[in-house]
């Protein structure tokens, strides 16, 4: 199937502030913020990367995830343990704020190209530090999909397969975290069809993305990856084979 593109790339965890307001409550907690748990590093660099190379639309988090997780349903672990305990009503807040403002400028980029009969092509950019629980993630690249989706295979594996012929990264799917886990992808393709929304989440080995060099390198492979799959406005047409 071959339809014209548009790709809309967001970054849920692109930061670690805090809004003043907030700035009290998080005050033993300055350390952290400076860690994994309060910013995914690179990853707002990789997506600002992509929507320099690709030509695409950029929406990112204005908060930590520490507040709120805008990659987390509302029903799941949004709130941190800082944050979980405040009343209902501020919670509420910081949802009104945060949270669906953040959601709602996706979902308002989405349906605007659905309109002009695009299909679209959702990038959600986040990075792993590279040991968990005293666990060593095996991965330097992780696409995350719906393996129901096939258009979603389809793409994560051309995507993998032009980045390994142009490079030595160690690359996987759904690792270190399954695509169909609780996300924002996972929401958005119960709102879009299949055939309208492909929704992929890429992953990147903190390893590489705090030291400048290799995410100068990384974030290179990744965008013409995509590029070299045709699935980008600036080719304009995604070929899946289907």
């Amino acid at each position: 199937m071959i339809k014209k593109l548009a790709l809309v790339v967001s970054c849920e965890h692109a930061v670690n502030t805090i809004p003043d307001a907030y700035h009290s409550l998080f005050k033993p907690y300055i350390a952290l913020l400076k860690t994994h748990r309060g910013i995914d590093f690179g990853a707002l660099e990789i997506a600002l990367h992509f929507k320099e190379v690709l030509e695409c639309d950029l929406i990112c988090a204005t908060t930590s995830r520490l507040l709120i997780d805008c990659n987390r349903s509302l029903n799941g672990r949004c709130f941190s343990e800082i944050t979980d305990s405040l009343p209902v009503q501020e919670k509420q807040d910081i949802i009104a704020q945060y949270y669906l403002p953040f959601r709602q400028s996706v979902i308002n980029q989405i349906d605007k190209h659905l309109a002009k009969g695009s299909q679209v092509i959702h990038c959600s950019v986040h990075s792993f530090t590279p040991v968990l629980n005293g666990k060593v993630r095996n991965a330097d690249i992780a696409f995350l999909y719906d393996p129901q989706k096939a258009l979603e295979k389809i793409l994560a594996k051309k995507w993998r397969q032009e980045i390994e012929n142009k490079s030595e990264y160690r690359i996987r799917m759904n690792y270190p975290y399954k695509g169909s886990s609780d996300g924002f992808t996972t929401a958005l393709r119960k709102r879009y069809s299949p055939e309208e929304y492909l929704g992929i989440e890429i992953e990147s080995n903190q390893t590489l993305t705090r030291k400048k060099n290799s995410l100068i390198d990384l974030k290179n492979c990744l965008a013409m990856g995509l590029l070299r799959c045709g699935a980008t406005p600036k080719y304009g047409r995604f070929d899946s084979g289907i």
